[in-house]
């Protein structure tokens, strides 16, 4: 297994970055955020089968700032394709995916949200199309949208997709020449999303960021014109 943890201070764009640069890899993942609130990936290789998740020194996937959680709290078994959670009464404060206690093994899907202790772990699997069965609290809303605001979200994200390096989302410039649209046009379709996606009250320099990281996270910023 492989951790990625983001540098103090990193701003969400270079952490959407690192998100994306996993899904590429196409391997499974974990997603978690410490008590310092920075980003860590947890990257399941094709040669892991069994991992324990706690905050003991000898776990693979180590939550180590969460004092709620167990010290091997729970497992991590490759099933198939796939993982699977498994708490057989270990833990202390048992161990839940989408809400719900998990009482032995549960298979998990992309975009479950497990919970131990007090901390949340997304679980991706690039290529996914499954339903998720996260948490409500954890999910991204998806609002209702038209055609062409999900295609102004798939041009605003596209430089995340393709760059080599991190890279920050597109302008409304690049946008309007991307889709044929006038810059005013853009400008409003993209305040409506920032409404949508109840980012609107965000600083301005933090909002394209974070819409774009819904976006991906909803499985809405990626996509052909």
């Amino acid at each position: 297994m492989r951790v990625i943890e983001s540098d103090a201070g990193a701003s969400r764009t270079v952490e959407l970055q690192a998100v994306i640069e996993a899904e590429r890899a196409g391997l499974p993942f974990l997603i978690a955020r410490d008590h310092e609130d920075r980003q860590r990936l947890f990257v399941l290789e094709p040669y892991d089968e069994r991992l324990w998740v706690g905050r003991g020194l000898d776990c693979d996937v180590r939550i180590d700032w969460d004092e709620n959680a167990s010290r091997c709290h729970a497992e991590l078994m490759r099933v198939a394709e796939g993982w699977a959670v498994v708490d057989d009464g270990l833990s202390r404060n048992g161990t839940f995916v989408g809400g719900e206690r998990v009482a032995g093994r549960r298979r998990l899907r992309g975009g479950d949200v497990l919970r131990l202790g007090k901390s949340s772990l997304i679980y991706r699997l690039p290529g996914a199309s499954g339903a998720s069965t996260n948490a409500a609290d954890d999910m991204v809303a998806v609002p209702e949208l038209t055609p062409l605001q999900r295609r102004v979200l798939v041009s605003l994200c596209r430089p995340l997709w393709n760059a080599k390096a991190p890279a920050v989302p597109a302008t409304n410039r690049v946008i309007a020449a991307d889709l044929v649209l006038s810059i005013p046009a853009v400008k409003t379709h993209v305040r409506t999303l920032f409404a949508k996606f109840a980012v609107e009250d965000l600083p301005q320099n933090q909002k394209r960021a974070r819409l774009a990281e819904l976006a991906i996270q909803a499985g809405l910023g990626q996509g052909h014109r």
